[in-house]
């Protein structure tokens, strides 16, 4: 091939940063949604509906049949104020248990809606031909927008706006206007929701005692003091996940997991990550594991002595945890006694709704939109999980905050919730395209130092939890680590969510939980399986954690130094410590 031909031709670079820059601003149009995506599920669905003449006609029969339920309820309802309903809205949707919607003409509007959103629900799915991502994200839409048109949300059509303006001669209005200009505002400014203010790192969250033993460009590790005379010889490692900072484990005093964990004799060390800027753009999934897990287990190996580490991985800190186990069995490093997974996934062939978000041409957008400022920032990724409960975690707070003018309470977890920070593009581009979209941990084609891992290599216990309403990895999802290794596995579910499932300290009322261990090697369950035979107890899965470390611990010895200067390292400062302040 002549010389010339083999030189890179200059305008590939040009061109290659033109297409970036116009996705880019195709992203920030559409707050990082991909236009083709939604473009190619409406084509999807329109087409195979209109070859489908039995969904057609099985959808005129439901509509109809719909009329008449309406219809039969509405002449039972003018006779009988407490008729009964013609449909029942869902277990979790409470927008119209107030007594209010019962009356005339309040009772009709609900029934209409109700029907419509079931009516739309059959619309969107089981149509032959359409592909599984495009059924889930026509459903997923026109859910959406079915809950931006719900009666709930006007003045006109909610009963109970009605009543509270009534009640307090406008004012409730009044307040809710002044309530949307302060957010506004506050938005507009960067600044935190209102209540934010009134918890403080260091001072009311994040207050368990400790120092900073060690700092690199990525994190810093903190051990925290003991609060007991012994100590359990195995110390234990928390690996939180990047997307927000590390103190939801560490929360106000009553509810931390770090202050109950020490309660319990345990040495206690937590990452807290660096919240990276554009400087640090090209850090990927391998610099998190080597920066983060790897050289906290070197650093807490040498100050504590103990050749055996608990490790426990939340979220992508579970994940992240997961592929270094995976990586560590392959090269012989024995130093994990057991390994906990907090709401953590292995296997991303079925991550939830949040999957709807993840496809070529999204993951297309998503890297342009990084490129351009090097990082993604919190907002967005919350956004994201505002439209996944927009009912609960928007429209609610609509109506709640600017229609009836009453602000929710800020609480510690609300606080945390809104610290958020930011994800360097090389990391979370090769997250969203190696584990996301390619599932190449659960296939074996994960490469770690060039060379691939596979968690079937990990035969330290697992201690496993999922959450029964996880919308970010849902238990199901989260529970497929029992396909994916032999190793004795421990699963855990409990009631809440992704957040407050976790944060689940011994006392809270209204808690409960189902666990079962599979043996090692042993044939695992499929989840449906698992849920009929593991029983259920009332109570915390903390104190069932704590029992399951305990037989896998030595028996106490006098606690550790804090930091080992003699051994590089020295205390750098108090926890908090300085990353988890950084903007």
């Amino acid at each position: 091939m002549p010389a010339e031909q083999e030189r890179p031709d200059p305008l590939d670079s040009i061109c290659d940063v033109l297409d970036r820059a116009a996705a880019s601003a195709v992203a920030q149009a559409t707050f990082g949604l991909s236009p083709s995506t939604l473009a190619l599920a409406a084509s999807d669905w329109a087409m195979h509906l209109a070859r489908s003449p039995g969904k057609q006609l099985q959808l005129g029969a439901k509509l109809s049949r719909k009329y008449l339920r309406m219809l039969d309820f509405v002449a039972r309802s003018a006779k009988d104020p407490d008729a009964a309903p013609a449909i029942e809205p869902l277990p979790q949707d409470r927008r119209f248990a107030d007594a209010a919607w019962k009356q005339p003409p309040f009772n009709l509007l609900a029934q209409s809606f109700l029907l419509n959103q079931q009516w739309w629900h059959a619309a969107t799915t089981g149509i032959g031909g359409v592909s599984r991502h495009h059924e889930d994200i026509m459903e997923f839409t026109a859910r959406q927008m079915l809950d931006m048109f719900a009666p709930t949300n006007f003045i006109a059509t909610n009963p109970v706006v009605q009543q509270r303006i009534v009640e307090t001669g406008g004012q409730c209005l009044a307040d809710g206007m002044r309530h949307f200009f302060e957010d506004v505002q506050r938005t507009a400014r960067g600044e935190r929701p209102v209540g934010t203010e009134d918890f403080v790192v260091g001072e009311n969250v994040a207050t368990a005692r400790g120092k900073v033993v060690f700092r690199n460009r990525l994190m810093e590790l903190i051990q925290y003091e003991p609060t007991t005379e012994t100590v359990r010889p195995e110390p234990v490692l928390i690996v939180p996940a990047w997307i927000m900072k590390y103190y939801i484990l560490d929360l106000s005093p009553g509810n931390s997991l770090v202050r109950w964990l020490t309660g319990q004799g345990y040495t206690v060390f937590m990452i807290s990550w660096h919240n990276p800027g554009t400087q640090d753009r090209d850090l990927d999934l391998d610099d998190y594991r080597r920066l983060g897990p790897i050289a906290a287990l070197d650093a807490i190996t040498a100050i504590t002595g103990s050749a055996k580490v608990h490790a426990a991985g939340y979220c992508l800190g579970g994940t992240l945890l997961s592929i270094t186990a995976a990586a560590m069995a392959r090269d012989g490093d024995t130093r994990l006694a057991s390994m906990t997974l907090l709401a953590a996934q292995t296997e991303f062939s079925e991550p939830g709704e949040l999957g709807l978000f993840i496809d070529e041409a999204q993951l297309n957008i998503l890297e342009n939109m990084m490129w351009s400022h090097g990082f993604l920032d919190s907002s967005q990724m919350g956004g994201a999980f505002q439209l996944l409960r927009s009912n609960d975690l928007l429209w609610s707070h609509v109506l709640q905050t600017y229609l009836l003018g009453e602000r929710e309470p800020m609480i510690d977890l609300m606080a945390w919730n809104a610290d958020g920070t930011r994800m360097p593009y090389a990391m979370h581009s090769e997250y969203l395209s190696r584990l996301f979209l390619n599932d190449d941990l659960a296939e074996g084609k994960y490469e770690v130092d060039g060379r691939t891992i596979a968690l079937a290599a990990i035969r330290a216990p697992l201690f496993v939890v999922g959450t029964e309403r996880d919308h970010v990895a849902p238990w199901k999802s989260v529970h497929k680590i029992h396909m994916l290794t032999g190793a004795e596995t421990t699963f855990v579910l409990t009631s809440g969510g992704h957040n407050a499932g976790i944060v689940s300290e011994p006392g809270r009322k209204n808690r409960h939980f189902q666990v079962l261990t599979r043996e090692m090697d042993g044939p695992p369950l499929d989840p449906t399986a698992w849920r009929e035979r593991a029983p259920r107890q009332e109570g915390s899965w903390w104190t069932a954690w704590g029992e399951w470390l305990g037989t896998r611990s030595g028996a106490s010895v006098p606690p550790p130094s804090m930091g080992a200067a003699d051994k590089g390292y020295p205390t750098l400062g108090d926890a908090p410590g300085s990353y988890v302040l950084e903007k």
